[in-house]
């Protein structure tokens, strides 16, 4: 681990400082040569899909197509270290759970099947059969299928996807939490009804041919590092570049590109942002509407007659709304406006001015927009935004949702969401011959009450580290102990295979870059981006462990054991070629005809998207402009409204990662770009903010949630650390401040954890009386 420091980092996002850490990160993972011929695989037309984020790949035939944190990911399942029975024969799970999330993953790779045992607080060896003969018998004992809940991580692949809904409606429940429910829930609630989709609208060649690209609550360098390419090229065309975050990130501003063989010689490096406008938390749907109302008045100033600078034509044909909105934005206050986003007037007119001089724009957005209570209808005012000059549905333009999990999208491509649509239930209902639940299921905070109110047994999660990744930490942690149940079908060690059921099973599988060997021969599985391109990936290496299953292999065997080999589909000849699975799902989904053939082809193959053909699949048939208030009574603005004279001043707190990090597996204790090494748990907070507390810099905070249900939250010991970004905000990572999230903190119509925008107040943190050495030294 790195000295604990904090440094100012003087270098762009990229070159050096990138090619550095990936080689420490497989170093790290004992896999130098190994991981660097892995590396060269990835995301080749003969090699695998990245794990790591959903970013498209512009060239398989590149030797370069990963990036630093893709590189951090690959090395991390290709490690040489292994976690077998001897390892859980030395831990108690007491022992385990008081580790860190970074030691847990960073101990290698699972290699067998493994079943609590109460009596020894340990785990122990379990054959495959045993286990799923575990799993059925839980699941059959259940009164209610209902009562059984299924989560599903973005890693899975379409075919595994597909096998576990299809499982698991013809089991009898739509119970299907997933990462979707965490992250971009909102753009698809948004955008379905305004624009008929719930995707992005754009392909990678529409960033060669913009002439604007806006970004709103976004950290490309650290989250999908490959988009830098495509902001670095659009900004050497001449493309403005506006960038919309509290926080100042290095890669939003400047970039050395790895593959630039004249910035890696020369230490130069590529402007990415033209404009940057630091709004405040929660500031974006004020910000946007002020730069409508600009654009409205300078069309109105210029009368249709003259052609205006709206695209006139496009809204008469294609939209519906559009009166209401333009009077509601000149009505709309600037005083309100400005107070609210935390811009001036006269920055949301520049941001404006550039969208009117713009012939095609593109509006990128992450969860920093997605993550708050009005998080829809910030969707959907960005996409006013883009109907108002036409920017749907022709070259370089249009929206782009940037999601993370490299296969979110697919799965939910493939039915994984708990509210399905009929006409998916009535196909099913077609081609398998059961008839699939019709009631919605629950989403991830849904299911986390489930449990609390002792109705949900039984818990099974396809990947991911839901104990970690969700909101209310210590109540989700209380309702996955509640469950008879709890099973993880994973790679490594995390936190959730600790935060257990009265029985629980962790079971190992093979990562994407391993070969899957079946009874046809090695297999390949496919993945959708977040532009929606299908393509295949297949492994390269041997798998970590004899021991391990594939993730088809595992849901194939588990419906086999609970609903009969042969109900409603053979599932065991399905997992022994997925050929036969993919002939399944292009009968199920129309996108997926030709579902072999097409995937076969270098690069896959583009899903459809009807939008972008300017064809609107709403109920009116026409796009939609959709009018909505700037909020006004959040719980920030009602916990301030609440505090009393003299009292601490109430902060908006958002979550965030750090550059080592994806998601809530920890590479490394650097956050490089912000200057923060060897430690987590630190808060960003504005310089006069830290001194209007009467603290310093560097002084030792504990964070406390403002309320209104009357139970206290807190997140200790907490490292100030002065930082660019505007007052009243500050920034942490999560997961350490996933306990400040109310189950209650969820997005309107959406349902995601809003952890963008959470009140919290600031207190000194008290060492204990008689201080450890440990936190001594933390705190020196």
């Amino acid at each position: 681990m790195s000295e604990q420091k904090i440094e100012f980092y003087k270098g762009a996002a990229g070159g050096w400082g990138a090619l550095r850490s990936v080689s420490q990160a497989l170093m790290r993972q004992d896999i130098a040569v190994k991981g660097a011929k892995t590396l060269l695989s990835a995301n080749q037309p003969d090699g695998f899909d990245c794990p790591g984020c959903a970013w498209p790949d512009r060239n398989h035939h590149s030797t370069f197509e990963f990036c630093e944190n893709g590189a951090k990911a690959v090395a991390a399942e290709a490690t040489a270290r292994r976690v077998t029975p001897e390892f859980f024969a030395r831990h108690t799970v007491a022992e385990l759970v008081a580790q860190s999330d970074f030691w847990l993953e960073d101990q290698g790779r699972l290699t067998e099947p493994m079943v609590y045992d109460a009596a020894s607080d340990q785990y122990r060896p379990i054959d495959w059969d045993s286990a799923f003969a575990l799993i059925a018998r839980h699941l059959n004992a259940l009164p209610d299928p209902n009562q059984a809940i299924f989560y599903t991580s973005g890693r899975a692949s379409n075919e595994a996807a597909f096998l576990y809904q299809l499982f698991v409606r013809a089991y009898g429940t739509n119970n299907f939490p997933d990462c979707s429910n965490m992250c971009h829930e909102p753009s698809g609630s948004g955008m379905k009804p305004q624009i008929g989709v719930g995707k992005g609208t754009v392909q990678l060649a529409d960033f060669e041919q913009a002439d604007a690209i806006f970004i709103f609550g976004q950290n490309p360098g650290t989250n999908h590092p490959r988009m830098l390419g495509e902001l670095r090229a659009a900004h050497k065309r001449g493309a403005r570049i506006l960038s919309f975050n509290p926080l100042r990130e290095r890669g939003l501003e400047r970039f050395q590109d790895p593959q630039s063989k004249l910035e890696m010689a020369t230490l130069g490096a590529t402007p990415i942002s033209t404009h940057y406008f630091q709004l405040r938390v929660g500031g974006d749907i004020a910000a946007v509407k002020g730069i409508m109302k600009h654009v409205i008045a300078q069309d109105d100033a210029l009368g249709h007659g003259c052609g205006g600078v709206l695209d006139h034509a496009f809204i008469a044909e294609h939209t519906t709304g559009f009166e209401a909105l333009a009077e509601d934005l000149r009505a709309e206050d600037w005083g309100l406006l400005e107070a609210e986003s935390g811009l001036s007037r006269a920055q949301m007119q520049t941001a404006a001015d550039v969208y009117i001089a713009a012939r095609s724009t593109i509006v990128c957005w992450g969860m920093g927009i997605t993550q708050h209570m009005h998080s829809v209808a910030a969707v959907q005012m960005l996409v006013n935004l883009l109907l108002l000059r036409g920017n749907i549905g022709r070259p370089g333009a249009g929206a782009c949702p940037v999601r993370g999990h490299s296969n979110v999208q697919g799965d939910r491509s493939m039915g994984i969401w708990e509210k399905p649509p009929a006409a998916l239930l009535d196909r099913l209902q077609q081609v398998f011959g059961f008839e699939p639940p019709r009631a919605n299921g629950v989403d991830v905070v849904e299911s986390i009450r489930l449990m609390l109110e002792g109705r949900g047994k039984v818990f099974f999660a396809l990947g991911g580290n839901f104990a970690a990744a969700t909101p209310d930490t210590h109540a989700t942690w209380q309702a996955l102990r509640r469950c008879d149940l709890t099973v993880h079908v994973t790679t490594k060690l995390n936190r959730s295979h600790l935060v257990h059921g009265r029985e629980a099973l962790i079971l190992p599988c093979l990562g994407r870059t391993e070969i899957d060997m079946q009874a046809t021969g090695p297999q390949g599985v496919t993945v959708e981006d977040s532009m929606g391109m299908v393509h295949i990936s297949s492994g390269i290496n041997p798998p970590a462990s004899e021991h391990l299953l594939s993730e088809i292999a595992i849901v194939a065997r588990l419906a086999a054991a609970t609903l009969g080999v042969q109900r409603p589909v053979p599932w065991l000849e399905l997992a022994g070629d997925y050929v036969r699975i993919r002939e399944l799902i292009e009968q199920v989904f129309d996108d997926f005809h030709d579902f072999n053939a097409r995937v076969a082809v270098p690069g896959g193959f583009k899903l459809r998207n009807a939008a972008s053909e300017r064809i609107w699949e709403t109920p009116r048939g026409k796009a939609g402009f959709f009018v909505h208030a700037v909020p006004r009574d959040t719980p920030v603005h009602r916990a301030r409204a609440a505090r009393s004279p003299g009292a601490s001043p109430v902060f908006t707190l958002f979550t965030t990662r750090s550059h080592d990090q994806y998601n809530t597996t920890i590479y490394g204790m650097d956050d490089r770009y912000r200057g923060v090494f060897g430690q987590r748990r630190v808060v960003f907070i504005h310089a006069e903010d830290i001194r209007a507390l009467g603290m310093k810099n560097g002084d030792w905070v504990d964070l406390q949630t403002v309320w209104d249900d009357g139970q206290q939250r807190s997140a200790e010991r907490f490292r100030l650390v002065a930082y660019d970004i505007p007052r009243g905000c500050i920034a942490a990572y999560y997961p350490e401040t996933n306990p400040l999230v109310p189950l209650s903190a969820t997005a309107i119509v959406a349902g995601t954890p809003s952890s963008k925008s959470i009140p919290v107040q600031l207190v000194a943190h008290r060492l204990p009386a008689v201080p450890s050495p440990a936190l001594e030294e933390m705190a020196a």
